[in-house]
């Protein structure tokens, strides 16, 4: 293959990687930009958050005309928001229902998030996943449930249903061991309700960049030369042990009596795969993780600079296990505490999400107001 043949993402796909975007607004689905992507960049599949709508919806004039028809019929702030983002998905998931009938529900998904706020209510929490699902109404749609001590049980709930789940916000390898436990459980509801789980599909989404910015700022504190040695390298480590876990769960008696009954893996997806660091490789989230049966999600830089330079290596975690456990054996030994960073990582990544939720709030009253006073 020469230079000017290579295609970085043809070959990951190849490898087995499902390519979603991270990113997702109106002007992408309305100016064919996203099937776009789907057609030259074998993109298949997208995933939204608090952070990315809030940054949609304040951009520009493309929602305008419906925040002003929400605004005259009085519409709160919290409807509206609900109305902007679930017609954007729907959108979406009608642009990428090809691909998800060409991979019999596997790919051609769409994510979309329960509000953040309510992540310490199981109840609430499912109550709003079944209204998402329903509002949306397509087969193709993720929901996407934050994998916090009380999501657990509403991860297995939701399954239950029949609706298929987007673990998010996954640090720790054993709330990661968790998240599967409540994935086969939710399996097994559904079996015992009478439900197909051949139409039942979920990822886990392993939170990847956000592991380095944590240790390298306490390695960085700590300062000693075997400390410093140790930076940019736990993202990939934990992701890749996350890899081994992966597949010592979907090797065991439990799930193949699950699989037997028509049953789905759960996919490990790789997410927050955008390099924060630049002395850091821009590919080594994408490049680094390439493995059978997994997602990466990426932010459109990322997936440009994997396009243009990305080296990929086929089952790139292969035979990488023991390497990585030496990794993370070296970083407690250094000092830094993989209990307390994962913990913090949790509890950062919710304050972000409802930070973000309550800017998008904020922004989508501010509209209502300009557009026509909207209810508050």
């Amino acid at each position: 293959m020469t230079e000017s043949t290579k295609n970085p993402l043809a070959e990951l796909s190849a490898a087995g990687v499902s390519i979603w975007l991270d990113d997702l607004s109106r002007p992408m689905i309305t100016t064919g930009e996203l099937q776009k992507l789907i057609d030259t960049s074998h993109v298949v599949g997208v995933t939204t958050n608090p952070t990315i709508f809030a940054t949609a919806i304040s951009a520009g004039d493309a929602y305008d005309a419906q925040v002003s028809e929400l605004a005259g019929k009085g519409t709160d702030v919290d409807a509206t928001v609900f109305a902007l983002t679930t017609d954007d998905v729907r959108d979406a998931c009608d642009i990428l229902k090809p691909v998800y009938d060409a991979t019999n529900g596997v790919d051609g998904r769409v994510s979309i998030e329960v509000d953040p706020r309510l992540e310490a209510d199981t109840d609430a929490t499912v109550e709003m996943a079944r209204q998402l699902w329903t509002t949306v109404g397509r087969p193709n749609l993720f929901i996407k449930i934050p994998a916090t001590v009380e999501g657990l049980p509403a991860i297995s709930k939701v399954l239950a249903d029949g609706t298929s789940v987007n673990v998010t916000l996954i640090f720790s390898l054993d709330r990661y061991r968790g998240v599967m436990n409540a994935f086969l459980t939710g399996l097994e509801q559904a079996r015992e309700a009478g439900k197909d789980l051949s139409t039942i599909h979920s990822v886990a989404s392993f939170f990847v960049s956000r592991v380095d910015s944590e240790i390298d700022k306490q390695l960085e504190a700590i300062g000693t030369d075997e400390a410093l040695a140790l930076r940019g390298k736990a993202g990939v480590a934990n992701a890749r042990l996350a890899y081994q876990a992966y597949e010592e769960v979907f090797s065991t008696p439990r799930w193949q009596n699950l699989k037997d009954d028509g049953a789905n893996a759960q996919r490990p997806l790789w997410a927050s795969t955008g390099v924060k660091n630049p002395d850091y490789p821009d590919t080594m989230y994408v490049t680094d993780l390439v493995a059978p049966n997994t997602v990466n999600t990426m932010p459109h830089k990322t997936m440009e600079a994997v396009a243009d330079h990305g080296e990929i290596r086929p089952n790139a975690v292969e035979g990488t296990y023991a390497e990585a456990q030496q990794l993370m054996d070296d970083l407690e030994r250094v000092g830094v505490s993989y209990a307390q960073v994962v913990e913090t990582l949790e509890v950062e990544g919710l304050d972000k999400f409802v930070g973000s939720w309550k800017e998008l709030l904020t922004d989508v009253q501010g509209e209502l107001d300009r557009l026509g006073g909207g209810a508050k």
